[in-house]
């Protein structure tokens, strides 16, 4: 290739400096192509390439170069110096949604420098104005209009969410607040930093947006801002644990958590029974759990105190995905004093419960208090952590090696420099926003009666289970979940799951202990906080009973005439008229209640 040959070739307004040509230009059809000679590939006073449509190109029949026509800014490129349009085609086609013309040539010389095959004109207009229509043109059009095909997924999302029971204990439906929020301008700033100290200018209302927001959450659980700090950056609370234990441990150093069977989350330390490492907090950190009664379902406080004082965790972790029951944070923090252990809280499953005051209040006895923001809290997707700050009691630790020299708790700076610049970039606004909105209504009146419903919802779910002869873990629930033991079926969450989504309801597979204390995979999770959103009462969460009573009956029978339920056998009973009864009456149930967020 010849480095030294030059191009002549400039932009219409003004510019004398060459342009570097590349070989091939791909024009909206990949079977057009411009074929460029190797003297335009490369100039000796480059500049950056300039988009094709910038550039209005003429060439005659036999395949030179003429010249390079220069329109004024309300100029629209249609020129032809030759005079000779019966002798071009013009072919019309859409780029970026914008209409656009390519003229072929007729006949010409194969072998000159544009092949007569692909002698083409370029025309979208060169003019400022022009230029600046497009762009702005591009940047309004709806998602129907830029990329029909997600739209599709879109609404047929949509659909599915309306037309079924959605029972997955840790998913609900956001208000249109929330959504709006979320799909708001706020996703376009980059703010990287805390409030009044950001990497980047042009943050003064993003600030006073995340002041507030912190502020409510503050409101929300009736904390005082001179005892308690708040992050509300993180992206999720997986995240968030891992920046409180990057923040206050080195690695390699202890974690105590419930094990993922018992209820707990992997974001808390999780080994398989192989001794593979499956969450970064294991990874990074050594972890040990401690684990339910198997004849009872509950916390075993004695075997947890125990273990503790042999493991000596520098982080001790209650809170987890599938526990039904409250957690007995004095006998916690007992724990933790004589370990010499931080005491930390995740509350994803049950924030909205604790803001509502319908559980036991975690604030009163935990160092670190972190959360999800989207499942009982109604709030978008996204991540907490709740730090103490300001003086520590006189009292701190029943150990004395546990004392510390310092008067004054230290986890704000090392918690807020581990969200970033340690582990995330820069902040999701809109999420930030929309989390501000679902806070200031997590403090409301009406939340609280929201909050009191879904437990309500959960106890009469559960009692009508009960009525059928089905067996729950720890037999029933204190909180917006219950998980319920299909053994005694024969049957696993996984098959009962997937027979439950072909009728239009969605609930989730967990592992739990049997009685022998052996992990078996016949559990599922059941919870009512998105049904509450949707105006459910306790009588239609026993109609919900109902259904899910009859897919337990049509999946136990599907085994028994086609042996285990996997993929084919499954696929076999889809078509059933069990099913499609079922279904039907789903749909006709579920199509009752309104959507929040959003019209159907």
């Amino acid at each position: 290739m010849d480095r030294t040959a030059q191009s002549d070739l400039s932009l219409g307004f003004g510019s004398s400096h060459a342009l570097p040509i590349p070989p091939r230009i791909p024009i909206a059809d990949d079977s057009i192509k411009l074929q460029i000679d190797s003297s335009f590939r490369q100039s000796s006073n480059p500049m950056p390439p300039v988009p094709l449509q910038l550039l209005e190109q003429r060439f005659d029949d036999t395949g030179s170069r003429s010249r390079v026509v220069e329109e004024d800014d309300d100029a629209v490129g249609d020129y032809d110096e030759d005079g000779d349009d019966d002798q071009r085609e013009e072919e019309q086609f859409i780029l970026l949604g914008h209409p656009m013309k390519l003229k072929r040539c007729r006949g010409g010389n194969s072998n000159s420098m544009i092949s007569s095959s692909s002698c083409k004109r370029f025309a979208a207009g060169s003019g400022i104005e022009t230029r600046r229509a497009i762009v702005k043109a591009w940047g309004n059009q709806s998602i129907e209009e830029a990329d029909p095909e997600i739209h599709e997924f879109m609404e047929k999302e949509k659909q599915r969410q309306f037309r079924g029971i959605e029972l997955i204990a840790s998913e609900n439906f956001v208000c249109r607040a929330v959504m709006e929020a979320l799909g708001s301008h706020l996703t376009n700033k980059y703010s990287e930093g805390m409030p009044g100290a950001r990497y980047y200018t042009g943050n003064q209302y993003i600030d006073q947006i995340e002041i507030l927001c912190q502020e409510r959450a503050l409101t929300a659980f009736g904390l005082n801002h001179e005892k308690w700090g708040v992050n509300v950056q993180p992206y999720s609370c997986t995240s968030a644990n891992f920046a409180v234990f990057a923040g206050l441990l080195m690695p390699g150093e202890r974690i105590m958590g419930l094990d993922s069977p018992s209820g707990g989350h992997m974001s808390h330390g999780y080994y398989t029974p192989g001794g593979k490492k499956v969450s970064g907090a294991s990874i990074f950190f050594e972890s040990f759990p401690y684990k339910v009664d198997p004849r009872t379902g509950y916390i075993d406080y004695d075997k947890l105190e125990e273990k503790a004082l042999d493991y000596r965790p520098k982080i001790l972790i209650c809170g987890g995905s599938s526990y039904p029951r409250d957690w007995e944070f004095p006998r916690f923090r007992h724990i933790a004093d004589k370990c010499g252990a931080v005491l930390m809280f995740d509350m994803a499953q049950i924030s909205g419960l604790v803001a509502a005051k319908e559980s036991p209040n975690p604030f009163d006895y935990c160092d670190i208090v972190t959360s999800t923001t989207h499942k009982s809290l109604r709030g978008p997707r996204g991540g907490i952590i709740f730090y103490r700050r300001g003086l520590k009691p006189k009292k701190q630790s029943m150990n004395p090696s546990h004392c510390e020299s310092s008067t004054q708790y230290d986890y704000e700076e090392k918690i807020n420099f581990s969200v970033f610049p340690s582990l995330q970039g820069g902040p999701h606004n809109n999420h930030i926003a929309a989390l501000a909105i679902a806070l200031k209504q997590a403090a409301s009146p009406e939340y609280k009666l929201y909050m009191r419903q879904v437990k309500k919802n959960a106890k009469a779910l559960a009692s009508a289970l009960i009525s059928r002869k089905c067996k729950l873990v720890t037999g029933g629930t204190d909180n917006h979940l219950l998980l319920w033991d299909l053994s005694p079926l024969g049957l696993t969450g996984k098959v009962y799951e997937k027979v439950c989504e072909m009728c239009h309801i969605t609930v989730n597979k967990v592992a739990i202990f049997n009685e022998n204390g052996v992990i078996s995979p016949g559990g599922v999770r059941i919870g009512s906080p998105a049904m509450t959103s949707r105006g459910c009462l306790e009588p239609d969460f026993e109609t919900m009973a109902e259904f899910l009573y009859r897919a337990a009956q049509i999946a136990s029978a599907g085994q028994r005439e086609h042996g285990k339920l996997q993929k084919e056998p499954l696929k076999s009973i889809y078509h059933s008229k069990d099913i499609a009864d079922l279904r039907n009456q789903v749909e006709a149930f579920a199509t009752q209640f309104s959507m929040p967020a959003f019209d159907m």
